[in-house]
């Protein structure tokens, strides 16, 4: 069976109650909860992690090689910021799925810029909860 790594950024472990005009009203448990259904229908399994921390994050990404068949990451606010994570997944060698809940273009000018996604597949955005399930979908595809 194949294995999917899922990556959630910064700050969203308060989903649900951070910003919801912004982000929506799901808990990230939820969202995890609907992947891994997602997931059991489509025969892979899912390793799901949430951190706060930029190293955690490429330590996760760079060991990815031999443990998963791809990547499905929401890199939060590191989209905008990390260079150290867009090298991780330039250089892990795994296919990688970027995913926003919101649309990154249309909010904030400093948000409107991904380093992140020049070193994807793809990226899937502004369709709330569901940029998840359409990204591990897109991923699927992939692999």
């Amino acid at each position: 069976m194949k294995k999917i790594l899922v990556i959630h950024g910064p700050n969203l472990q308060l989903l649900g109650s951070r910003e919801p005009q912004v982000y929506g009203t799901l808990a990230l448990k939820d969202i995890n909860s609907q992947l891994k259904l997602l997931a059991a229908k489509n025969k892979v399994s899912l390793s799901i992690v949430q951190s706060n921390h930029e190293g955690e994050i490429c330590d996760l990404i760079g060991s990815a090689k031999n443990k998963f068949a791809g990547i499905l990451i929401n890199p939060a606010a590191y989209t905008h910021t990390s260079v150290a994570v867009r090298d991780a997944i330039a250089g892990c060698g795994v296919p990688c799925v970027e995913v926003h809940l919101s649309n990154i273009y249309t909010r904030e000018a400093f948000r409107q810029k991904s380093l992140i996604s020049p070193v994807v597949k793809g990226t899937i955005l502004g369709f709330g909860a569901k940029s998840y399930y359409l990204g591990l979908l897109a991923l699927l595809d992939l692999l």
